[in-house]
């Protein structure tokens, strides 16, 4: 292969990124975000994907699960929006939760959604509150054994809502419905 062609790629790269990445005069760039509003922004998305989907799931299958060896859709979401806790309560120096809260607790549709904002908010306050500064003070793990960043738990906690929530439009997908996300905007 000679030397030009083995540019070419980069060459033809180079030629088209001008246009494919040219901003519109008329729009003024965003701003970027500091450590700790880009992970509110990313906890705030989460959590209105997950509760639109608490939301917009029929109350009448909020025990569906795609597998019987599964948690249902209703335990799902308790299990998500529980987690939640093994972040905020260590953060604020109270005790994690032993274990997801039980469906018994949340028997309507509306008390297992109320709970999916509530634990949401609870966590967008307590990251707002901490800001820039405060995503590397330390905080210790649910077992009280290791410390690590603030910031660290509360991504790893995104990250863990967002792992349910891929698991949730299976569950979606499976009963026959459109995932709020998917579904035509008005």
């Amino acid at each position: 292969m000679s030397r030009f062609q083995s540019l070419l790629p980069f060459l033809l790269l180079a030629t088209l990124t001008p246009s494919a990445f040219a901003q519109d005069a008329n729009k003024a760039p965003k701003t970027v975000l500091g450590p700790s509003a880009a992970l509110l922004e990313s906890w705030n998305d989460i959590g209105r994907k997950l509760t639109a989907m608490a939301e917009d799931f029929p109350e009448e299958k909020y025990d569906f699960k795609a597998t019987p060896a599964q948690r249902s859709f209703a335990e799902q979401l308790l299990h998500a929006a529980g987690a939640n806790y093994y972040f905020i309560n260590p953060a604020t120096g109270k005790k994690a939760p032993d274990g997801d809260p039980k469906r018994a607790d949340y028997k309507t549709k509306a008390d297992v959604v109320a709970y999916v904002k509530k634990s949401f908010g609870e966590g967008a306050d307590l990251i707002k509150g901490r800001g820039d500064r405060g995503l590397s003070e330390t905080m210790p793990d649910i077992g009280g054994e290791h410390l690590y960043s603030f910031g660290d738990v509360a991504w790893g906690t995104v990250e863990h809502s967002g792992e349910h929530y891929g698991q949730l439009v299976v569950y979606y997908r499976v009963a026959g419905l459109v995932p709020p996300e998917s579904q035509p905007k008005k």
